[in-house]
């Protein structure tokens, strides 16, 4: 085999050395082409037509041993440039070299096509592998994370099986407010279920929540749990939505009513709420924090049901709560819990607390709102109507456009007069039955509602009013805080009550 690869060696070299002779003892029929990167692409019919523009040449001289130098005209001319680029159809002499070059060509587009066939070969794999992947996914389904959109009021659009931070799953809508909405959600690392409030996406309401925030956390170091306050868990920010999370309650007091068509809780629920609500009010005052949104809203029982079998209750919402040293707003508390005070625009203190504890004693007691209205000038006459006149001191000092010569500026002729006359009466007329309980039920209530904040009875002194003294040894929770206080409590004597009709 070596051997006849020599033999073809020794032949081709011959045979190379014989036509380099042959052309220099024929010089005249010597072609010296253009080199392959200057050849034109032109079709043999065009090639014939421009002739005169290929390569010109001219001997250099007659004893020249036949050299010929290429004079390249019109290398400077654009179309020149253009004839560059491209290859010519003419053929070349086929010498040796050029069959060389060929099968070099032949063999680095083989290897060229042989790359090319590998590399589609592996692109179509993985292609098809992750076309494979693609049509699994699609089978699989994927929890992806909720679109972060809100609704025109600013509240968070959700839906149940979003999740929040990759650890809150929403479950459920609880309730909405003005504040925003509270969602029952799982959390996947505590493993349990709470109730996360998300607060609008508005400046005021997130104000609001850092206010809430604040209130709760230092509550929170004053055992604000054993005091029947909600307790705080978490709070994030979650997209500029306030979200504070929270232990999971059942219904507000107020809920309960309505699902019941607004039919009045018995008598020792009456008390029971009532005295817990003054309970923990009392702790937010002793540590100089005044509620100022008191209601049956933000009352909650502890745990979910149908029927109140268990009274036990919680204070929730500190998002208007303020600290005595902090700034007081002109106007604060829901329309209907709303003390005269705040009305008048006289400036208020935690006695405004204890105004809208009545107001929702006596909707507990009956189911219906005591002042039903929304107009200020037309809530006076309600109080006037159910409480008697307003102290000419109040009258007078107010810098509001109520009052006429310290009187209230009302016409009672009116349709809005006719409406105050005809759904409001005197608050003692209000009572279901004379018996002791329903007298101490309001009496406690009158003094509650009375007009001057600085007579206003506390709350301090409402946990030791007879109405609560029926309550169970186990209910009274001042007593069993502070037992060496109230140790001559239980024998005391009972006091007497007089409602005052007015």
């Amino acid at each position: 085999m070596l051997e006849r690869f020599s033999i073809i060696r020794t032949f081709k070299r011959v045979s190379n050395l014989i036509s380099d002779i042959w052309y220099k003892l024929n010089p005249q029929q010597l072609t010296i082409e253009m080199p392959r990167s200057k050849r034109r692409h032109r079709s043999r019919s065009e090639s014939s037509a421009h002739v005169h523009h290929r390569d010109k040449r001219r001997r250099i001289g007659s004893n020249d041993s036949g050299n010929y130098k290429q004079i390249e005209s019109f290398e400077d001319s654009s179309s020149s440039r253009r004839r560059k680029s491209k290859r010519s159809h003419h053929k070349r002499t086929p010498d040796a070299s050029d069959r060389k070059s060929r099968r070099h060509y032949r063999k680095c587009r083989h290897d060229y096509n042989t790359r090319n066939n590998y590399y589609e070969k592996h692109e179509r794999k993985d292609r098809d592998e992750r076309d494979g992947r693609e049509r699994e996914r699609s089978r699989t389904p994927v929890k992806r994370a909720p679109s972060i959109r809100d609704d025109s009021d600013g509240h968070l659009i959700y839906h149940n099986g979003d999740i929040l931070l990759n650890r809150y799953k929403i479950l459920a809508t609880l309730g909405e407010g003005t504040f925003g909405r509270v969602v029952k959600v799982k959390d996947s690392v505590m493993d349990q279920t709470i109730a996360l409030k998300i607060i609008k996406n508005v400046e005021k309401y997130r104000e609001a929540a850092k206010l809430e925030i604040n209130a709760l956390e230092k509550l929170l170091d004053k055992r604000a749990t054993e005091h029947l306050c909600v307790k705080i868990m978490d709070w994030f920010d979650y997209h500029g939505h306030t979200c504070i999370a929270f232990e999971i309650l059942g219904l507000s007091v107020f809920d309960f009513l309505k699902d019941n068509n607004y039919e009045p809780y018995p008598l020792d629920h009456v008390r029971h709420i009532s005295y817990q609500l003054c309970y923990a009010v009392k702790f937010l005052h002793d540590n100089k924090l005044t509620h100022t949104d008191l209601k049956p809203e933000n009352i909650l029982f502890n745990r979910e049901m149908r029927r109140v079998k268990c009274t036990d209750i919680r204070l929730i919402d500190f998002g208007s709560a303020t600290f005595d040293h902090e700034h007081h707003s002109t106007i604060v508390s829901t329309r209907h819990y709303r003390a005269p005070e705040v009305i008048l625009e006289l400036g208020w203190e935690q006695p405004c607390d204890v105004w809208s504890i009545g107001c929702i004693m006596f909707e507990l007691y009956l189911g219906i709102t005591l002042f039903q209205t929304h107009d200020n000038r037309e809530h006076l006459a309600m109080m006037e109507r159910i409480l008697g006149t307003l102290p000419l001191r109040m009258a007078r000092k107010t810098k509001t456009k109520y009052f006429y010569h310290g009187k209230l500026d009302w016409d009672e002729k009116s349709s809005a007069g006719r409406y105050v006359r005809d759904h409001t009466k005197p608050l003692i007329r209000y009572m279901v039955s004379e018996t002791p309980e329903h007298l101490h039920l309001f009496d406690i209530i009158r003094q509650m509602l009375d007009y001057d904040p600085n007579t206003r009875i506390t709350l301090e002194q409402a946990l030791r009013h007879p109405f609560f003294q029926k309550l169970p040894t186990h209910q009274r929770l001042h007593e069993k805080n502070n037992p060496a206080q109230y140790v001559s409590a239980s024998s005391s004597r009972e006091r007497s009550h007089s409602l005052s009709v007015r």
